[in-house]
C-alpha cells in the first residue's frame, strides 16, 4: 500500500527544472559534502578566535559554489542524467571518505584506475550496499522518476540564470565579508580542498586520462647502454616486495607484539627508520625502482626509461618476477621475464579471488633447482597485509593473535580486533621470508653460492588512528604510518660484499625508496656510469669491510 501511494505520488507530482536542480544541489552541498564541512568548520573551530557567523556560513558559500560549477553543466535535457551522475559519484566518494578517511587526489584516481576487480570487490559489503542504497541509489531514483513541469525554453533559461546569479552573489557577499577567513583556513589546512565531493575526484580524473591517455608517449631512454656485473661468484638474490606493510607493527623495530617470530632466530638485519615515495602502489612501486627521486618523480619519465630491473637483466643478470598481487608490477617488469600467479592454481593455497604468499615458495624452489646464470635476481610481490580484508591473508592455522577481524566492514570491528587481523598478516609475511631465507641456505651451503634477501614495502597502512584506515591519503597530510615502512636485509654469511655488522650500526639512519634503485644495483653488483653510491644505503659497509680485508692482508704478509 505505502509501495503504491509512493509511485502514484512520484507519476502525479511535477517540480520546475531549476527546483529539482536547487534541491540536488542542497542534497550534494549539505549531505554528499558532510566530510568536507565537518572537517573545514573543525578548523574555523580549532582557531584561537572565530566568529558563529563565519562558521554559520561555511554551508552557505559551499551550496553557492556547488550551484554555479554544477549549473555550468546541467541544464535542460542534460539536468536528470549529469544530477544522476554526480549524485551516484558522490555517494561512492561519500561513503570512502566518511568509512575509510579516504579522499580522491590523482594518486588515488590513479590507483583506482590500476586496481583489479578482485581487489575492487573486496570493498563490497551489506553496510557498503546499505549506504549506496540510501544515500546514492534512492535519491537517483527519485530525480528518475519525478515529472518536470513543462516550460519554454526562455522562461527555464531564465529561471536556471536568475538562480545561478543569486548564487553568485551570496559568494560574493561570503567572500567580501569573510575572504580573510577564508584565506587563513585554505593556507593553513590546504589538505581541506581534496574533500570537496565530487569535484576534486573530476579535477583529478581529468588530469589523469590527459597525462595517461591524451599525452603523445615518450620515447624510452636508455640510461646506460652496457651495464656490467662485477660479482666473480655465483650469486642469487630474491627481492620480496611488501604490500602495506608499515614499520610500526614490526617487533623487529621495537612494537611490543611478537609479529616476527621468525625472521627474528635467522640474525636478519632490520631497518628502522625507512619512508616510502607513496602512500599507494601505484605510484610507490615505479618510482622505487625508478632513477628518479620523490621530489621530481614522474610516472610518465620513470616507465619510459630504463629502471633498476632493465639495467639488472641487461648487465647479464637472469631476472624473474613473480607476483602474487594483481597488477602490482605497474609497468616495472614488462621487459623481464614474469609471470602472475593465478588464483586457482593451488586449490589448497587460493580461494578463487586471492592466494596466501606462500604459494610462492614453490616458485622459489623451482627457480633455484633450474638456475641458468651466474647471476640471478628473483623478485616476490606478495599480496601481503592488503586490506580492508586482512583476514584473507593468512590460514587459519598461522593466526597468531585472537581475537582478529573476520570482515572487510573493519569500521565495526573494536581496534584490538583490526589491529589483531593486521598483525597476522605481518607475522604470516615473516613466515614466508623465513621459509625463503631457509631455502636460500640450503643452496648456499649445498652449491657455495652468495645469496641475498632484501625485504622492503611499497606503503605502509592506516588501522583506525584519527579515523583514517587503509592508505592513499595525498602525501603532504597523509599519517606517518602510511609512510613509515619496514626493510630487511639477510645474505648467507658467506659474502664478502657486505659487513653485517656494519649495517647494523647504521640500521637506525634514515633512508628512503629513493635509496632503494641504488641499494638493489649494489646488493647485485652492477656496475653502471648512473649508480651513485652515495645514494646506495649500504655502500658504507662496503667500503669498510673491503678495508678490514686488505688490512687482513697486510697483517699476513
Amino acid at each position: 500500500m505505502l509501495k503504491h501511494a509512493a509511485i502514484t505520488f512520484l507519476k502525479e507530482y511535477k517540480i520546475t527544472s531549476t527546483k529539482l536542480f536547487f534541491y540536488a544541489c542542497c542534497y550534494i552541498s549539505l549531505v554528499l559534502n558532510i566530510p568536507f564541512l565537518s572537517r573545514f568548520q573543525d578548523a574555523i573551530v580549532s582557531q584561537e578566535k572565530h566568529s558563529t557567523i563565519f562558521l554559520l556560513s561555511t554551508p552557505i558559500f559551499l551550496l553557492s559554489l556547488v550551484i554555479i560549477v554544477q549549473g555550468l553543466i546541467t541544464f535542460r535535457w542534460l539536468l536528470k542524467p549529469v544530477l544522476i551522475f554526480t549524485i551516484i559519484v558522490s555517494s561512492l566518494i561519500f561513503y570512502t571518505t566518511s568509512t575509510y578517511g579516504i579522499v580522491f587526489d590523482f594518486g588515488m584516481i590513479q590507483n583506482t584506475f590500476e586496481t583489479d576487480t578482485a581487489e575492487a570487490l573486496s570493498y563490497v559489503n551489506i553496510y557498503s550496499a546499505l549506504f549506496f542504497t540510501v544515500f546514492g541509489l534512492a535519491p537517483s531514483l527519485l530525480i528518475y522518476f519525478i515529472k518536470i513541469t513543462p516550460q519554454s525554453f526562455l522562461l527555464n533559461l531564465a529561471s536556471h540564470l536568475k538562480l545561478l546569479a543569486i548564487s553568485f552573489l551570496c559568494l560574493i557577499t561570503i567572500l567580501g565579508t569573510y575572504y580573510s577567513n577564508y584565506a587563513s583556513v585554505g593556507r593553513n589546512n590546504s589538505e581541506l580542498i581534496n574533500y570537496i565531493t565530487p569535484y576534486k575526484m573530476f579535477d583529478s580524473a581529468q588530469r589523469y586520462i590527459v597525462r595517461n591517455f591524451l599525452y603523445p608517449p615518450l620515447e624510452f631512454k636508455v640510461l646506460d647502454p652496457s651495464p656490467t656485473i662485477s660479482n666473480d661468484k655465483k650469486h642469487v638474490m630474491v627481492l620480496v616486495l611488501g604490500e602495506t606493510a608499515r614499520s610500526r607493527n614490526f617487533s623487529l623495530n621495537g612494537y611490543e607484539k611478537f609479529t616476527n617470530p621468525y625472521t627474528s632466530k635467522q640474525n636478519v638485519i632490520s631497518f628502522k627508520n625507512v619512508t616510502s615515495c607513496g602512500t599507494a602502489t601505484a605510484v610507490s612501486v615505479p618510482c622505487m625502482f625508478s632513477n628518479l627521486n620523490k621530489g621530481d618523480y614522474d610516472k610518465r619519465i620513470a616507465t619510459s626509461q630504463q629502471n633498476a630491473i632493465d639495467l639488472i637483466k641487461d648487465a647479464g643478470a637472469d631476472v624473474l618476477w613473480i607476483s602474487n598481487n594483481n597488477g602490482s608490477c605497474k609497468g616495472v617488469c614488462k621487459r623481464v621475464e614474469s609471470k602472475q600467479i593465478a588464483t586457482d592454481s593451488n586449490q589448497a593455497l587460493c580461494d578463487g579471488e586471492y592466494c596466501y604468499d606462500e604459494v610462492l615458495l614453490k616458485e622459489l624452489t623451482d627457480k633455484l633447482n633450474n638456475l641458468t646464470h651466474k647471476t640471478t635476481l628473483i623478485v616476490f610481490h606478495l599480496i601481503g597485509s592488503h586490506g580492508p580484508t586482512y583476514y584473507k591473508r593468512y590460514p587459519t592455522e598461522r593466526r597468531l593473535f585472537t581475537p582478529d577481524c573476520p570482515r572487510s566492514d573493519i569500521q565495526y570491528c573494536t581496534q584490538e580486533q583490526l589491529i589483531n587481523a593486521y598483525d597476522n598478516t605481518i607475522a604470516y609475511t615473516d613466515y614466508v621470508i623465513s621459509e625463503m631465507i631457509g631455502s636460500l641456505t640450503k643452496i648456499s651451503n649445498k652449491n657455495n653460492i652468495e645469496t641475498t634477501m632484501l625485504y622492503i614495502s611499497d606503503h605502509g597502512e592506516s588501522l583506525g588512528e584519527n579515523g583514517v584506515y587503509l592508505h592513499g591519503l595525498p602525501y603532504s597530510f597523509a599519517p606517518v604510518d602510511q609512510k613509515h615502512v619496514p626493510m630487511i636485509f639477510w645474505n648467507n654469511g658467506n659474502s664478502s660484499s657486505i659487513d653485517k655488522e656494519c649495517l647494523e650500526s647504521i640500521s637506525n639512519n634514515p633512508i628512503s625508496h629513493d635509496n632503494f634503485f641504488n641499494t638493489l644495483l649494489g646488493s647485485i653488483h652492477v656496475k653502471s656510469k648512473i649508480y651513485n653510491s652515495q645514494l646506495d644505503a649500504f655502500s658504507t659497509c662496503k667500503r669498510q669491510l673491503i678495508s678490514h680485508n686488505q688490512k687482513d692482508e697486510i697483517h699476513v704478509r
